[in-house]
């Protein structure tokens, strides 16, 4: 049986799409994951993945004297990269881009090990740019991506399964919902406080018409008694959510985007803007707000009162409901794993 090793981390957008393709793949090879522990260990860990750990550097943007060692780090954890796959002698290396991907990257190449790689977003991050040239492929979430790179070929984002077929009226129940539509509202992995705050000060107003069901990340949970609003700290069912969704409120990291575009749930981007950020939301809510699949907010914009109108505009958008309903945005698992297939055949 021949052997997949997958890698990516630093953030679960890294990782489970990793995961998405792994369950599809299980049953026919040989796979396993190697990271830099954190989140990708934790996920592996809970979806049965065996997993190998080695260290790395991050590059920390806009300060210098944080970066100075990465050479130093990065050529010892290329030697750690470099061992893992000796041990293991995969037929091929799977990555999902950011920092974690680079040393096995560089290991890989060295040894002649096939490699993919796959970009989220618009623009592409800084290690896929590095590894491109050391894949067979660059593969990416958006057709413009692709047209960046030699080797780059447009397949979509890879998607989990319980995604879809989901029973709306279960989920709905599951949560206490009655008839009103729902609205989801999630700002990331662990939330965002200013979605949070600004949320808040209008749930009166909104849950007179609608229900929300509101993931605000770990800590972040207030005491209320607002009929109609569901507040979790974190989920690891996306799909149950999605299944509740009327509309959504979220950040536009590529993954979730492309999730509820898919699914043709109506959607108010407020993509992340800081200084931590290359500024990759931004592109993807650009993208999808000029093909009319979206409405977006800009974080600088955002307040109790601009989110309120933002939200009623979106409920009343029926041409936003027409152009989802025929978009061809859909889960890139089919065409990933045809190309993973005809490189290891």
């Amino acid at each position: 049986m021949k052997k997949i090793i997958f890698c990516g981390g630093g953030s679960a957008g890294h990782v489970i799409p990793n995961i998405a393709l792994i369950e599809q793949l299980k049953d026919e090879y040989e796979i396993y994951y190697m990271g830099t522990g954190a989140i990708e260990e934790k996920i592996c860990d809970s979806n049965n993945v065996r997993f190998y750990k080695f260290e790395t550097a991050k590059l920390v943007r806009g300060k210098i004297l944080c970066n100075l060692l990465i050479p130093f780090k990065l050529f010892k954890s290329i030697r750690q990269a470099g061992k893992i796959l000796d041990d293991l002698k995969p037929d091929l290396l799977f990555c999902k881009g950011g920092y974690v991907c680079y040393p096995p990257a560089v290991a890989g190449h060295k040894r002649h090990i096939p490699i993919l790689t796959h970009e989220s977003d618009i623009s592409a991050g800084l290690t896929n740019k590095l590894i491109a040239p050391k894949c067979e492929k660059v593969l990416t979430s958006f057709p413009s991506t692709a047209e960046n790179f030699k080797n780059g070929e447009y397949t979509g984002t890879p998607m989990r399964g319980i995604l879809f077929n989901r029973n709306t009226l279960e989920a709905k129940d599951y949560y206490g919902f009655d008839e009103k539509p729902v609205i989801i509202v999630f700002g990331g992995g662990s939330g965002s406080k200013i979605i949070n705050e600004n949320l808040r000060k209008i749930l009166p107003l909104l849950c007179r018409s609608f229900n929300v069901l509101h993931i605000c990340g770990k800590g972040n949970l207030c005491e209320t008694n607002i009929k109609g609003y569901k507040q979790l700290e974190f989920s690891d069912d996306m799909g149950l959510i999605y299944a509740c969704a009327d509309y959504a409120v979220a950040r536009c990291g590529s993954n979730s985007a492309n999730e509820l575009i898919a699914l043709k749930i109506p959607t108010l981007f407020i993509p992340l803007e800081n200084s931590s950020s290359r500024g990759d939301q931004v592109k993807n809510a650009e993208y999808f707000e000029k093909q009319g699949l979206c409405k977006t907010l800009r974080e600088g914009k955002l307040s109790a009162e601009t989110l309120k109108e933002s939200i009623l505009n979106l409920t009343a958008d029926k041409n936003l409901k027409t152009a989802l309903n025929n978009s061809t945005v859909a889960c890139g698992n089919e065409k990933i794993i045809k190309i993973i297939k005809s490189i290891l055949e």
